[in-house]
């Protein structure tokens, strides 16, 4: 990759409130003010009606490398995080073979830095190969040169309690988290949906919302009594959002995750029987979305992560419950994110930088991500315009899969700018080779 080039950004709205300039030089924010000067040699870059705000960090995301390379791999999905205006991802564990040694996650983390379009921040399976028996290798991936603090079995549920609390025991040491997918495995046997009116009239076996809620109670519980760090992985339901905010009330360390595509869609998609809309946890009612909203407006819910999955469309185009479950996300996330929350005025744009870049980038204990658009800070950095609209269309997409759930759909802002460690990796919505 090339050296950072010097950058000045010219009257952009800091978080969406302050017009400034902002001066990229060496990797780092150098100056940040009104009509600063351009040193010799730096590209002058109007950015006047933008919002500008520090590079987003996705705490869930699935990069499928290595194993399941047919549906994405570290260099595509990180050209789809750049696109997004991502400059830091979380690579989920449930690769083959499974993230849960050192020399696993270190290669993943490897592949992000050959690749370039953004940081990649590799998470380690808590069981070894996801089983849910014993534990894997937490302490060395926690010293390997990935550094890993975050561990997950997502996809599946840490559903064993003894097993649940050694695993947050065991984190205590190095300031790890557990993320949890919360999802009781016997309460969603056969389940292809959520549980409710639609599944009734469509005649497909239900996912019940205590299939979820449980879980999280649990372990709320688990986390209070061990005094360690929990994190709840794409929280649906209504009833999480009250079980969190209770947990939040005593004191007990738990943040939560929501989608965006859990904050905009509702189950009635699924009534065309089109798999683009499987997801796990599946989409819920009306009342649950308002919930979820209305729990990351008042700071229940911390941040939006987009778990991003990729499969291949032949995983996709096939019945509905032979259907592979998830939606990619990773390109169309902010828009969602400002379509549902922003217009509506639920969040301001600084709430954004605190959901989507500053709160994901402390969970997962990135240092130099999420930081403050100040002087010293690195140049992650986006530029986004929240004027413009766009058709969703997947086969312009950076993603190797195109399984969006809002192909065709118009969504507001473009991404006019990615800075990724002073280094731009998009300018107007498409990608800088370097």
């Amino acid at each position: 990759m090339t050296t950072a080039p010097t950058l000045l950004l010219r009257g952009g709205l800091l978080y969406g409130e302050t017009v400034a300039d902002l001066l990229l030089e060496g990797g780092e924010i150098a100056a940040v003010g009104t009509d600063l000067e351009a040193p010799a040699g730096a590209e002058v870059i109007d950015v006047d009606g933008c919002v500008v705000l520090p590079g987003l960090v996705d705490l869930h995301t699935h990069l499928r490398e290595p194993g399941g390379e047919e549906a994405e791999t570290v260099e595509t999905g990180t050209r789809a995080a750049a696109r997004g205006g991502y400059t830091a991802v979380h690579a989920m564990a449930n690769t083959t073979p499974t993230a849960d040694t050192a020399g696993v996650v270190e290669q993943i983390a490897r592949a992000g830095e050959s690749a370039g379009w953004c940081t990649v921040r590799p998470v380690g399976a808590v069981t070894v190969g996801l089983a849910g028996e014993r534990l894997a290798e937490l302490d060395a991936m926690a010293s390997s040169r990935a550094r890993v603090r975050v561990f997950s079995d997502d996809g599946k549920c840490v559903h064993d309690p003894v097993l649940m609390r050694r695993a947050l025991e065991y984190v205590k040491s190095f300031d790890g988290v557990i993320a949890q997918h919360a999802q009781d495995p016997r309460l969603t046997e056969g389940a292809q949906m959520h549980e409710g009116e639609v599944s009734a009239q469509l005649g497909l076996a239900g996912w019940p919302a205590v299939a979820e809620e449980s879980v999280i109670a649990r372990d709320v519980l688990l986390a209070h009594h061990v005094g360690s760090r929990l994190h709840v992985c794409h929280l649906s339901t209504a009833g999480s959002v009250d079980i969190i905010r209770w947990a939040k009330q005593r004191g007990i360390a738990v943040t939560a995750e929501v989608t965006p595509h859990h904050l905009l869609l509702t189950d009635e998609s699924v009534r065309g029987f089109d798999a683009r809309y499987k997801v796990n946890p599946p989409l819920r009612t009306q009342a649950d979305v308002e919930a979820v909203r209305e729990g990351l407006a008042d700071g229940t819910i911390d941040i939006v992560a987009t778990d991003h999955a990729p499969h291949p469309a032949d995983a996709k185009d096939r019945e509905w419950d032979q259907a592979a479950m998830g939606m990619t996300g990773l390109e169309t996330a902010l828009s969602i994110v400002q379509s549902t929350m922003v217009d509506r005025e639920a969040l301001s744009w600084r709430d954004v930088a605190r959901v989507m870049s500053e709160t994901p980038a402390r969970i997962g204990r990135d240092e130099d991500q999420g930081r403050p658009l100040e002087s010293g800070s690195p140049a992650n950095v986006l530029v986004w315009d929240p004027r413009p609209t766009t058709v969703v269309d997947p086969a312009v997409h950076a993603s190797r899969s195109t399984n969006s759930p809002f192909t065709g759909r118009e969504l507001p802002g473009r991404n006019r700018l990615t800075v990724h460690r002073g280094r731009v990796t998009v300018r107007d919505g498409a990608l800088v080779e370097g």
